[in-house]
């Protein structure tokens, strides 16, 4: 985008759009399944360690490292498998794209998103989302401190935020002040968690789900 639109609508995906708790979840029943609970506990104790290292989740390079522990065990590619053809589209949220849709009334809808550079743009692509933005989409390491990045990508008078972490909403909206409208759904287990919540200013919106979205008139934002 060269020129400046009045509003951008910047979209979350991980628990704002797609249940990504209920992704783990059946990840997790599968390495049960196929490996044993010991090894379903390792390798989410090596996704816990990466996370916190990286600052995003990364399954993908949880897998590789978890691979050096197991070099000679061929079943870890059942794994791999398990990751590429998840059936993601199921696990959008409802209302999901016809959320994207009603934003994309008033302003372009754009992902921003934190992730890997290969899992999370095939997450993205597989679930329909991708297409639903019409390919706008940003993958930082941390988003929040990328926004001039945003900007020059996408320049606005203003931008709307949609994510379920408080924390983030709050460090987007310390950086834009009034510029930025913060919208948080109460969706996943980030947002479920009083204590984080009550750690940050309240957004500007709360919406028990994205699905609730679509009903809201967006024609005037506070902020």
């Amino acid at each position: 985008m060269s020129d400046a639109r009045d509003t951008v609508f910047l979209f979350d995906v991980d628990n704002t759009l797609l249940d990504n708790d209920g992704v783990q979840d059946d990840l997790g029943d599968h390495l049960e399944r196929e490996f044993g609970r010991a090894k379903r506990d390792r390798y989410w104790a090596i996704f816990e360690e990466l996370r916190a290292q990286l600052g995003y989740a990364d399954y993908l390079g949880a897998l590789q490292r978890y691979r050096l522990e197991n070099l000679d065990d061929p079943h870890l590619l059942r794994m791999s498998h398990f990751l590429i053809d998840y059936p993601f589209p199921q696990r959008l949220y409802p209302d999901a794209l016809a959320a994207l849709k009603h934003c994309r009334r008033f302003g372009p809808t754009v992902i921003l998103s934190d992730g890997d550079v290969v899992f999370q743009p095939h997450k993205i692509l597989r679930s329909g989302i991708w297409e639903a933005v019409e390919g706008r989409v940003l993958i930082y390491l941390h988003k929040e401190k990328m926004l001039d990045s945003v900007a020059r990508h996408y320049p606005a008078k203003r931008y709307v935020m949609v994510d379920d972490k408080v924390r983030i909403l709050a460090a987007m909206k310390q950086a834009w002040g009034a510029k930025l409208t913060t919208i948080f759904p109460r969706q996943g287990h980030y947002a479920l968690d009083a204590a984080e919540v009550a750690k940050y200013p309240a957004p500007d919106i709360t919406i028990e789900a994205i699905g609730a979205l679509p009903d809201r008139d967006l024609s005037a934002l506070p902020g």
